[in-house]
């Protein structure tokens, strides 16, 4: 995507330095910085502290992590500990643990003298083909919006509501969720998109960031006004991302997303989720049971960082002193609740047969 006039993707190598950079998100939206991810602890630190984030980019950076791992040492015994170490910084995310399987499995039957150069070569494609897939995920959503703008008076906007960031920060490019939001404003239909906060690192404020950036019209609103606005009929459609899909459809995303799909099923209004295919988990069922979902650092609830009057950037305590933070990072959403889920290679229901049908040789990969 274009900032400034200027294309950027969330990451890139540098062939100069011969080292990864990506866009630093802790400091977005107030300011853009970048930053080069140099050392194995610089890429779990990355991952970790949300410098990179969103399942998607996740496991590109992971990917670009284990290049540079074997490029260090490409012995099996290191190969094996760089997917240990990055694999334990955050547990909840599926392209995590699908990229460095992916690249430990094309790696070890190489000899070690081939490994670094294939290691980079393998990065650098799993970083495209996520653009890639973004792009054919925004192609199949993209009817969605339509035709719920064909049934609307001439010029009314459809109304989008979406949880959490799924922008193109959150992957290589395009984005999950906001990529048939991109499609439909460059193919001239109109829409509008309320953007939830999403407590407590307020990701919606990248979302916000992204979209205006696009000249597309949004409305930053506060976690609890969705369910409001879905009863009051300003709301088309419901559009999420997901860090982690089981194999029957149940969708793990951002704390705060069941909340919404709830108040979707109850006021009528269609729930789809942009589902990228390595984020399926084809080894779970039940979502709700199996999904590790990480515990962040208690201090993110109570302490809010933003941008003061006089244009510094900090963190603000909101609660009292000495009032301890829970911190669930994200909820799922029960594939009952799910309208539809939007690959790929096109929509399907949220049901095992679903999402078989669409993918058969991955399904059938793990039984």
């Amino acid at each position: 995507m274009k900032i400034d006039g200027k294309h950027y993707r969330s990451l890139w190598w540098n062939d100069g330095s011969g080292v990864l950079e990506i866009i630093d998100q802790r400091w977005l939206p107030h300011e853009l910085r970048i930053q080069p991810v140099a050392t194995m602890q610089d890429f779990a630190d990355a991952i970790h502290e949300m410098r990179v984030r969103g399942a998607p980019l996740i496991g590109a950076t992971a990917a670009y992590g284990m290049a540079l791992a074997v490029a260090d040492d490409p012995s099996d015994g290191n190969l094996d500990a760089a997917w240990t170490f990055l694999e334990r910084t955050r547990p909840t995310a599926m392209n995590l643990r699908w990229a460095l399987d992916r690249c430990r499995t094309a790696l070890r039957p190489l000899p070690e003298i081939d490994r670094a150069p294939a290691a980079l070569a393998l990065a650098h494609e799993i970083a495209d083909e996520d653009v890639e897939i973004n792009r054919r995920i925004g192609e199949n959503g993209l009817p969605l919006i339509r035709e719920i703008a064909a049934r609307k008076p001439a010029g009314e906007p459809v109304r989008l509501l979406t949880h959490c960031n799924a922008g193109w920060i959150a992957t290589v490019d395009w984005g999950t969720a906001t990529s048939p939001m991109y499609q439909a404003h460059d193919a001239g239909i109109p829409i509008h998109v309320w953007v939830d906060e999403t407590r407590p690192r307020n990701q919606g404020a990248l979302t916000s960031w992204e979209l205006g950036s696009q000249g597309i019209p949004h409305t930053y609103i506060t976690d609890n006004a969705g369910g409001h606005l879905m009863q009051h009929g300003q709301v088309d459609m419901l559009i999420t991302g997901t860090d982690r899909t089981t194999r029957r459809g149940d969708v793990c995303n951002k704390i705060g997303t069941y909340l919404k799909a709830l108040a979707a099923r109850d006021n009528g209004v269609p729930f789809y989720v942009a589902l990228p295919s390595p984020t399926i988990d084809w080894n779970l069922d039940d979502g709700v049971a199996d999904i590790p979902v990480e515990e962040r650092d208690a201090r993110e609830t109570p302490h809010v960082q933003g941008k003061t009057e006089s244009g510094e950037i900090g963190a603000v305590q909101v609660s009292p002193d000495g009032t301890p933070g829970g911190n669930p990072a994200f909820d799922v959403t029960p594939n009952g609740l799910v309208t539809g889920l939007i690959t790929e290679r096109g929509i399907c229901p949220a049901t095992p047969e679903g999402l078989a049908g669409l993918f058969p040789e991955l399904s059938q990969a793990v039984r």
